[in-house]
């Protein structure tokens, strides 16, 4: 039997170990939301090439892998990482369990013209858009983006 400061000892080297690993699973979506959705030089004429160059497309929801079909839709926020980045930290608010941006940011909506093509037949017709978006936050880093929103004011 391990005495009691012993088992302090291995408790607490077991909760280092899990939130070393939980930072890393959040260190690696934090990357792979940036390399998805942020892009501050991105133009409506650009989204084959940075969808292609960056290796974006569908993702099988059931095994969570990578296909080589094309994304039908993929969202880009025109800016820089630490803009996107404060909205986990003060420039958001909550919706549900996810965080809206307070202001709307200027946006590139990439849509797949010819439907069912698999990579690196994708061709885009991109968008511009100003709009609110909203993102999942994890450790103080976006990692999912849920959708962007109309901004409607004064409604009454």
């Amino acid at each position: 039997m391990l005495e009691n400061g012993n088992m302090r000892l291995l408790f607490a080297c077991l909760l280092l170990l899990s939130a070393s690993v939980v930072s890393w699973n959040v260190e690696e979506r934090y990357k792979k939301f940036l390399k998805q959705h942020v892009d501050g030089q991105i133009s409506v004429k650009k989204c084959d090439y940075v969808i292609q160059s960056r290796g974006i497309t569908k993702t099988n929801r059931t095994t969570k892998l990578k296909t080589n079909e094309c994304k039908e839709t993929n969202t880009f926020i025109r800016d820089n990482k630490k803009h996107v980045k404060a909205i986990c930290e003060h420039a958001g608010e909550p919706d549900g369990e996810m965080t809206r941006s307070r202001k709307p940011f200027s946006i590139v909506i990439c849509k797949l013209k010819n439907h069912g093509a698999r990579q690196p037949r994708c061709h885009y017709r991109g968008q511009d858009r100003k709009k609110k978006i909203v993102i999942k936050c994890e450790g103080g880093f976006p990692v999912h983006l849920e959708r962007d929103i109309d901004q409607i004011d004064n409604w009454y």
